[in-house]
């Protein structure tokens, strides 16, 4: 398959490497520096671009892949108010889009688990749920795109739980988000439930990107000649 690379990062190198090493072709590299390249043959080249870049530039990057006619694989946070301005596009217009918080194969099992928990817990009311998460200190939004995939998570399974937040809750119905950047930290993230008796905590640790990555290129190579706006729901079938 004919790969491009949107956002040339840490994470855009590591991309890189193990689309190689699984037989995949990068026609096109674009980054911050050689914007013009979306126009290029190269770049139409490819079957698919996978982009990882910032929040202010995602769906700028999204539109001038699809008006060259290239699907995207996207791990970009942080944008999220827009999807479905972006969502409405690619149905309109017969664009492609996978886009997923997380393309880590344990995070989306741990998305899961979390969402089975709370459906449990929906029925033990004198527990109350809160959540942490910490990434690297190169991380511009907070809570990360992660934390806000497993809020949504617990406020569509716990009824005692209406919105989320990152400062003081208000009420109760509000989900406490601890956002913390330290040093190079991949990402942590936890869900715990505290009553008065004992506390249940799920954590996900990961220990590099490597599968964040492997998990872009698999999108990608689920992507390729579908049609739509999807994610990691619909690969994994979960």
């Amino acid at each position: 398959m004919k790969l491009a690379l949107i956002g040339y990062g840490k994470m855009g190198k590591t991309i890189e490497r193990i689309a190689q090493e699984r037989g995949h072709k990068i026609v096109s590299i674009i980054d911050i520096n050689n914007q013009e390249d979306f126009s290029s043959a190269a770049f139409r080249s490819a079957d698919v671009a996978i982009e990882f870049t910032t929040p202010g530039v995602a769906t700028q990057n999204y539109r001038r892949a699809f008006e060259a006619g290239v699907a995207v694989v996207s791990g970009t946070t942080g944008w999220t108010q827009e999807i479905p301005e972006i969502k409405t596009l690619v149905e309109t217009r017969g664009y492609t889009l996978f886009w997923a918080s997380n393309f880590s194969i344990g995070v989306n099992i741990f998305m899961a688990l979390n969402k089975y928990l709370a459906r449990i817990m929906n029925g033990f009311p004198d527990y109350d749920v809160s959540m942490e998460e910490t990434h690297h200190i190169h991380k511009l939004d907070a809570p990360s795109g992660t934390a806000i995939t497993l809020a949504e998570g617990i406020l569509e399974e716990l009824q005692r739980k209406t919105s989320w937040t990152v400062g003081r809750p208000e009420s109760g119905q509000e989900l406490l988000i601890k956002a913390f950047r330290e040093g190079e930290v991949p990402g942590i993230h936890s869900v715990i439930y505290e009553s008065e008796v004992d506390s249940i905590r799920i954590t996900h640790d990961a220990k590099s990107r490597e599968g964040f990555a492997l998990g872009a290129v698999l999108a990608a190579e689920f992507t390729q000649g579908k049609k739509g706006f999807l994610g990691m729901g619909d690969m994994l079938k979960f």
